[in-house]
């Protein structure tokens, strides 16, 4: 394994840096040289591939986002697209992928493979939505929504109002479940668990019961249209309910020092399985370690939160 490249796919993720970095000096440090390629699948179609080293990295552990920016390839999709991409990293000379991305991206992943190119993914997304692993980037997604959940919760006392905040997640409940929880939010609402809107009315009528002056609706998008939750609460409570989402200022930020770690070991292992002669697998956070798991298991499995977490909420918010 003489050259190798790194590329980041689908919708960044705080830490996505840290990773590249950890990649491109342990390649350097191995004496194997390493290119980025530039907006993704896409941009490997287009040849937008460019040589790295030491410099090229410098100070960008704490930034977020992605320098080698990053797209959505459908022409990847299709075996033409692929094709077309081997032939560019043939042309340099490179024999390794990195990837860095969530689901989608680790599927293209493994298809990619099966054209002779040795691949290792990256889980990374603030989804968290990736079977056998934390991703990289859910920590700060999470502290991100946990400091709006914190800040809302201020104005919410003060007027005495029910504040309805949503969270990115898609299918998948993890940042509303975890940032719900460490926010103290009185109701959670997440795609893996039916609405139960009957018990959130009923969260909502004991507090003012009792003087509770606020109340913290969490909901994961795609779950509910929260502006019709925000007309079905006040019609059933009469209290003044309000709706902040929160979008993709969950995707930006200095990413927390677990993303930045995590990024720095998975990117590391992702080198070390290449330089082996190795590929076809994602690193994955297990027992304290970075292992490796088949890419084919990776895209078989569907991620569920711990439903356990859950529950603890339900509890804590009586």
């Amino acid at each position: 394994m003489k050259r190798i490249a790194v590329l980041t796919s689908g919708g960044d993720a705080p830490g996505m840096n840290a990773a590249i970095r950890a990649v491109v000096r342990s390649a350097i440090y191995n004496q194997v040289e390493v290119f980025g390629i530039m907006q993704g699948y896409e941009g490997l179609i287009q040849g937008c591939i460019k040589s790295m080293n030491l410099g090229s990295v410098a100070d960008i552990i704490h930034r977020g986002g992605t320098i080698l920016q990053t797209s959505r390839s459908s022409s990847f999709m299709s075996e033409a697209g692929r094709r077309a991409a081997l032939e560019q990293l043939n042309k340099h000379g490179i024999t390794g992928l990195v990837v860095l991305g969530g689901n989608g991206s680790l599927r293209g992943a493994w298809e990619f493979s099966k054209l002779g190119i040795k691949v290792v993914g990256i889980p990374a997304s603030i989804d968290n939505d990736i079977v056998y692993t934390r991703s990289i980037g859910f920590d700060t997604a999470v502290n991100t929504a946990l400091q709006a959940i914190n800040h809302i919760r201020d104005t919410a006392t003060s007027h005495g109002r029910v504040f309805v905040i949503e969270v990115m997640g898609r299918d998948c409940g993890e940042i509303a479940l975890a940032a719900g929880v460490a926010g103290g939010a009185e109701s959670i609402l997440i795609p893996e668990i039916e609405v139960d809107f009957e018990q959130i009315v009923n969260k909502i009528n004991q507090g003012v019961e009792r003087g509770k002056l606020h109340s913290i609706i969490v909901v994961a998008e795609g779950v509910y249209p929260v502006l019709e939750l925000k007309e079905h609460l006040q019609e059933a409570t009469g209290q003044d309910i309000r709706v902040t989402i929160l979008g993709h200022i969950q995707r930006g930020g200095t990413p927390t020092a677990v993303d930045r770690i995590m990024g720095s070991c998975m990117g590391k292992a992702a080198v070390d399985y290449l330089i082996s002669g190795k590929g076809n697998a994602m690193t994955a956070t297990r027992l304290g370690g970075v292992h490796l798991i088949p890419l084919q298991e990776v895209i078989r499995g569907k991620k569920t939160p711990e439903l356990g977490m859950f529950d603890l909420a339900r509890v804590l918010s009586i």
